[in-house]
């Protein structure tokens, strides 16, 4: 089927989605573009209760000499109950059920996400920036959505971050992924003393993307759930690497 990034199985759900190039709901985003005339762009998720300023603050700092123009896209992630959370409405990108090494219990909300997400990659294409010249980045929840569209997007793009987060549907992943992205090159930072999403899970997002081809460059810091300045400025040497 033309279009289609992700069909779930009839044990998942009854109805495949597609990438929606013309959604009807675009998601609300925070753009902050470092020269007048981007021919780059960053897209990055935010985490579950956050929103897109959280990292608007740290774009500077990702830069390095002579960098060209990068438009940064930070959406924000829909408002929904979150069921862990005494099903309070936050902005998540999908519900978490249960705190648990599988999260991915929420098949139709992660669907969403992942398709609102691919429609912003669309967006800047039709704004001038080839898919080349995206780099799909999310942190936390916003990471494991990241990661799935990177892997499935039917257009070659210029790399991954995945930043203190894990792996969604990792049975179906390899079969999954478009073979336009089977060389993206992947950044993996993770705090070691995380003790919402324990560095273990970031170990294993690696070492899986590690054995599916992908050039991972893996880093983890003594911080728990959150970025610091060591792994920014990784993460700046890395992106001058895709972008430059």
């Amino acid at each position: 089927m033309a279009g289609t990034l992700y069909a779930m199985n009839a044990q998942e759900s009854a109805t495949a989605f597609q990438v929606d190039r013309e959604p009807g709901s675009v998601l609300e985003t925070v753009e902050c573009s470092t020269g007048p005339a981007p021919s780059a762009a960053v897209i990055w998720l935010h985490g579950l209760g956050a929103d897109g300023h959280d990292f608007e603050p740290i774009v500077p700092q990702l830069l390095w000499p002579g960098a060209p123009d990068i438009r940064f896209v930070f959406p924000h992630a829909p408002i929904r109950p979150v069921t862990i959370n005494g099903g309070m409405q936050m902005r998540a990108w999908y519900d978490i059920v249960e705190m648990s090494l599988s999260r991915d219990h929420d098949q139709e909300g992660i669907a969403d996400s992942i398709n609102r997400a691919a429609a912003l990659i669309a967006r800047e294409n039709k704004r001038g920036i080839a898919s080349g010249r995206i780099v799909v980045a999310g942190f936390s929840q916003g990471g494991a959505i990241a990661l799935q569209l990177a892997l499935r997007y039917p257009e070659t793009l210029a790399g991954l971050v995945a930043l203190s987060t894990y792996m969604l549907m990792d049975e179906r992943l390899e079969n999954d992924r478009h073979e336009a992205n089977r060389d993206l090159p992947v950044f993996v930072g993770h705090g070691s003393a995380d003790p919402m999403v324990p560095c273990f899970l970031g170990e294993q997002v690696a070492e899986r993307l590690r054995g599916m081809g992908h050039a991972v460059e893996w880093h983890s810091y003594p911080m728990m759930h959150a970025v610091c300045p060591r792994e920014i400025a990784d993460l700046s040497a890395w992106l001058q690497k895709c972008l430059d």
